[in-house]
């Protein structure tokens, strides 16, 4: 039987207990209190990650791209290495071609003309070599790209529109690069 004095036992033992849950209560709500700063400050802590982390790809890219752009200029600067001073050298160029043009009649004249030959040979040779080519043009059709058009020709029998009838200096390339374009005449 429950008497008066288990009643009261009973009751004093139910308040401790209520007493116990205010203070686990109370106890959780004070770490509230503390953690929800921490986990504030970890989340801030986090976007400063995302932001340092995005810089450090972003400024990785650029200087990937530096890197490759540097290569490809220095492989251009490679390439065309030979540019100027194959612009300075196509006047001498030309000029012994002339030279070859003219007639050597006696021993002399003829002698001198196999050296010029020669010397003409070996700067066609140079310049093949370090990749300067001369441009085709008698025959072949007009490309304003490649070819200066000085003169228009009334087309002949036989001859297309747009077709060079005639060189007047040659043009040469350096690879796909053009040195200087042919003057040719083309038939209209």
């Amino acid at each position: 039987m429950v008497t008066e004095e288990n009643k009261q036992e009973a009751q004093e033992q139910e308040l401790p207990e209520t007493n116990d849950e205010q203070q686990v209560d109370a106890t959780e709500e004070a770490i509230a209190e503390e953690v929800d700063p921490i986990l504030a400050e970890v989340e801030d802590l986090k976007k400063q990650v995302d932001q340092m982390e995005d810089k450090f790809l972003r400024a990785s890219a650029e200087i990937a791209n530096i890197t490759s752009r540097n290569r490809n200029e220095r492989e251009l600067l490679q390439k065309y290495r030979s540019q100027d001073l194959a612009k300075k050298v196509l006047p001498a160029l030309d000029n012994l071609e002339r030279a070859m043009a003219i007639e050597a009649k006696d021993e002399h004249s003829q002698n001198l003309k196999k050296g010029v030959e020669m010397v003409l040979e070996s700067l066609r040779h140079a310049l093949k070599e370090e990749g300067i080519e001369e441009i085709p043009a008698k025959g072949e059709a007009f490309d304003p790209t490649l070819h200066q058009a000085v003169q228009t020709v009334p087309a002949q029998e036989g001859q297309e529109a747009d077709t060079i009838v005639e060189e007047l200096q040659k043009g040469y390339k350096l690879y796909d690069r053009v040195l200087r374009p042919s003057m040719v005449i083309v038939a209209q």
